[in-house]
């Protein structure tokens, strides 16, 4: 196991890391909001966050709905967190819904979670209506963020909010006084696909809290440092690292505008640490190493990292000064950046890091809260996802003859299982508490996990040999021009597969570079890159032919493709 290297709070459930890190913070600033102003911020301290959740809490066990599941539905915005912290610090079981999923399917999950409240944006008013007067669901409460006042049965989350608080005064303590069961769930969450495929995980407040506490132990925040939360914060990953984790730190939280605005948003928040998908960290590093090109100062900045490369072995740090230009075009603040979801590309993890911002990678899955590894604050090996984190012990399975097989994982931050799924979870988790995660690893002498690519995705080749496409993609995503890829196996008449790329190109990059938006030229000149990409692998990795196209792939909303959905616009039958 690996040892803690910072000292970390510890807490048993989150109603009492909410309690501990309100005590030591109180006074700090736990969100930063824009307001109608220009330039203009509104700060909103721990403790006024801490004192809304005690008031909404109240009410809603004033409500009736002690020990209810309660779902939670929105863009990424203050009025989210604070309905899940007062569902889960002892109301009862929250059930945070994906942003992005269509009608029907938004009414599915209601309907299979059994929420009998339900807080939601403006955004969702139509389907909330339609759902309300259909009467299929449990739902009693419906409850807009946006609404000042209840109307027309919609109640209002700030009258609530009020109407807790006089409750409050008056002497009503059974939210302040009630008690969290820490192995019974606490939250319920989907995982991504189609409602029929996908799975709900039950997680318990021990198990979220094991995972706090364990990031808290290898990665160094502190109540000076400011999160941009990006990620849709229905998904585990956001979740944990991009709010709850930040909350139990003091740190302060900003809302990023959308994709476009990441860059803007960093400036005028002064973002010190985001959290997010490897694809935006590599597309913000291109950015970076194009206008540094465009300003005809890439032979000074590849000196400059030769140096500092140099005097960081004698433990002297000058990347900041050496590159200040580069950091006041993030703001001047941005420190910390951490990858997960999928395999970030080695070459913009090595670039971050030499121009002084400290890019790690991280891994994790729903059923493990989400953080099985990381890099962290002593220890890293370039293109590992680092060690698993200090209460996890992992391990390797069913190993091939280059020692790759399923990762394995067993720790307290292990889901409970998946509701009303016994056969889903005995797959999942064997009789030894094992959780089988589904991806194909290795695990060097010191204990860095290198993942290989997801076990349902590999494609397994005649002669036995096993092509990774993630491994592939990686390849060719770093030729210029194409913003991702995806790779495949077609399937041929003898009962072998060509190996086939789908590409993805950038109009505007393409024709700065190549001079063309031709599609049939580009097509060759693609084609010429990814045969000087197949000569720095063995022969039967090659890929064999390409298509390319400049729409993005079909991805869910945390930007992993969809493979089975890709697969089915490419393979010809």
């Amino acid at each position: 196991m690996r040892e803690p290297i910072h000292k970390v709070m510890k807490f048993t459930d989150i109603k009492d890391m909410l309690i501990k890190s309100g005590e030591k913070f109180g006074d700090k600033p736990a969100y930063i909001l824009k307001t109608e102003e220009t330039g203009k911020f509104k700060e909103i301290t721990h403790k006024e966050v801490r004192e809304e959740i005690n008031n909404l809490g109240t009410k809603l066990i004033n409500m009736g709905l002690k020990n209810k599941r309660i779902a939670v539905i929105s863009e990424n915005r203050y009025e989210w967190g604070i309905a899940y912290l007062a569902t889960v610090a002892g109301t009862g079981v929250i059930v945070p819904l994906d942003k992005a999923l269509p009608d029907n399917e938004i009414e599915n999950l209601i309907i299979r979670s059994e929420v009998e409240a339900i807080f939601y944006s403006s955004k969702y008013n139509n389907i909330m209506n339609e759902i309300k007067e259909k009467k299929t669901t449990n739902v009693k409460f419906f409850i807009s963020m946006d609404l000042e006042t209840k109307e027309n049965d919609i109640y209002s989350q700030k009258e609530l909010t009020e109407e807790g608080k006089k409750l409050l005064e008056d002497g009503n303590r059974e939210f302040i006084d009630s008690k969290i069961n820490n192995e019974e769930m606490g939250v319920m969450l989907f995982t991504s696909g189609t409602t029929a495929m996908s799975k709900a995980v039950m997680l318990s407040h021990k198990n979220i809290c094991a995972n706090i506490m364990d990031i808290a132990a290898v990665l160094k925040v502190d109540e000076n440092d400011r999160f941009l939360s990006f990620l849709p914060l229905h998904h585990t990953f956001e979740c944990t690292t991009g709010f709850l984790y930040p909350i139990s730190k003091g740190s302060c939280i900003a809302f990023c505008e959308g994709i476009r605005h990441i860059a803007d948003n960093i400036k005028e928040y002064q973002i010190s640490v985001m959290v997010s998908v490897p694809i935006l960290f590599e597309s913000m590093y291109k950015k970076v190493m194009k206008g540094i090109e465009k300003k005809g100062k890439l032979e000074t900045v590849k000196k400059g990292i030769k140096i500092s490369n140099f005097l960081l072995k004698f433990g002297i740090d000058i990347r900041k000064k050496i590159f200040k230009e580069v950091h006041e075009n993030l703001g001047g603040k941005a420190r910390l950046f951490v990858a997960g979801g999928a395999a970030l590309d080695s070459e913009a993890e090595k670039g971050f890091n030499e121009l002084g911002f400290n890019l790690k990678q991280g891994y994790g899955l729903t059923e493990t809260s989400p953080v099985i590894a990381t890099e962290d604050d002593k220890y890293r090996r370039l293109g590992s996802i680092g060690k698993a984190l200090p209460s996890l012990d992992v391990k390797i399975v069913d190993e091939n003859e280059e020692g790759i097989g399923e990762l394995v994982a067993k720790g307290p931050s292990i889901m409970l299982g998946y509701y009303k799924n016994d056969e889903a979870t005995k797959e999942t988790i064997d009789k030894d508490g094992w959780l089988h995660t589904g991806d194909l690893a290795k695990i060097d002498k010191d204990g860095y996990i290198f993942i290989s690519g997801r076990k349902k995705f590999v494609i397994v080749l005649k002669n036995g040999k096993n092509i990774y496409p993630e491994e592939l993609e990686n390849l060719v995503n770093k030729i210029e021009g194409v913003s991702e890829s995806f790779v495949y196996g077609q399937p041929e008449d003898d009962g072998d597969y060509k190996i086939c790329a789908k590409i993805v190109y950038d109009i505007e990059l393409v024709k700065e570079v190549y001079g063309t938006t031709d599609k049939n030229e580009l097509k060759n000149i693609l084609w010429q890159e990814v045969k000087k990409v197949n000569k720095t692998m063995p022969a039967y990795k090659y890929i064999r032919e390409i298509t390319i196209t400049d729409k993005e792939l079909i991805k869910t909303t945390t930007q992993k493709i969809k493979r089975f959905e890709e697969i089915k616009t490419v393979v010809k039958n």
